[in-house]
This record gives C-alpha cells, structure tokens and sequence, in this order.
C-alpha cells in the first residue's frame, strides 16, 4: 500500500496553549515549530509514504519546509477544515490517504509504517492518543471518503462514524502527542526528533 500523509499545523504562535503554564510564549512557539518539523521528517522517512502534505500558515515553517513537502495554505476553518484542504490535495486513485497530527515530536519512521500497515485492512481507520480519547492518525484505502472529526473526543466520535480503532500498542510512538506539560516527559523518555531535543 502506498499512502500519501497529510499533516496539518497551527501557526505555531497559537499552538499548544495548555503548556503556557510552564514555558514561555516565544519558547512555546519554537517547541510547536520544532514538534512539528520532527513529525514531518518521521512521516517522510516511513517505508510506503510516498508524498507529504502540510496545510499550514505558519510562515517560518513554510519556509524550512519548501521543496520537501506539498505545501497547502491554512484555509482558516479550523483543524478539520486544515484536514479536509490536505486530503483534497492529497487525493488520487492509487493511494491511500493518511492524516497525522503535528504533535508527535517522537514518532519513529517504523512504528508509523506499522500502523499503517494495520490501517490497510480496514477500509477506514485511526489511532487513539495514549489516553484512548483523541485521534492521532486517521487513515482510509484509496477511493475512500475521510471524515474528519478532530477535536475533543475525537477518538469516540471517528469511532461512530465508521472508523475501526487500530490495536496499536500504547507504548507506540504513534500514539505520543503533546498536549499537557507531563505529555513532554513522556515524549522525552521515549526520544525526541532533533529540533525538539534542541528546543527542549
């Protein structure tokens, strides 16, 4: 199977408002950024990722991305707005269209391809975060409609609409965001990409 993934990102100055607490604005901003240049390089290096596409309108992250990946302009409707541009973009008859959040500063390239792999028995699938209630990879077969449903609850609400939760094992990579301040202690336990290690 070969998948094409979509990554949507904040701009980072708006990202990730529940670690206000313990960093500031401008160390906060460089973390999002950071984050999301290591989920990106991971989904680029997964074996069967064939192209990469980020919906963002974060200019300093546009710039480091261009000529890597197909950029697509943040079309301001929110997260499952951003979701919906990418996949538009992303779509084709041979492909099968994975989205994966920009918060997985931990992500392993094989740990993704096995997901994915799982992913590619069902016609449409996700993967819950560590604590089983959002969404961190929603994925659908070739020809197959995404309905995007991120947001609070998430996992229960991709689940209703048709989407099998993958058994993915919780100590998986995958399924590592960052959301809350104990989130990053989890990330850096099991090993930060190298622009969040240098932020952090």
């Amino acid at each position: 199977m070969r998948w094409v993934v979509v990554v949507p990102v904040k701009p980072a100055a708006d990202g990730k408002t529940r670690l206000a607490g313990v960093l500031s604005a401008s160390a906060r901003e460089r973390l999002v950024r950071a984050m999301a240049l290591d989920t990106i390089a991971a989904a680029v290096a997964t074996p069967g990722v064939v192209r990469v596409v980020v919906v963002t309108g974060d200019v300093p992250l546009r710039t480091l991305l261009a000529g890597t990946v197909s950029l697509v302009d943040e079309p301001g409707s929110g997260l499952n707005g951003a979701v919906r541009a990418g996949i538009e973009r992303a779509a084709g008859a041979d492909v099968g269209i994975a989205v994966l959040l920009g918060d997985l500063p931990a992500l392993r390239p094989d740990e993704l391809a096995d997901a994915l792999s799982m992913a590619s028995a069902h016609e449409r699938a996700f993967v819950a975060d560590a604590d089983g209630t959002g969404t961190t990879v929603l994925a659908a077969l070739p020809g197959v409609v995404l309905d995007p449903q991120f947001g609070s609850g998430s996992a229960a609400a991709h689940e209703l609409a048709g989407h099998v939760r993958l058994a993915v094992v919780a100590t998986s990579s995958v399924r590592r965001d960052v959301d809350v301040p104990d989130d990053l202690t989890e990330v850096q336990r099991l090993g930060v990409g190298p622009a969040t290690r240098a932020v952090l």
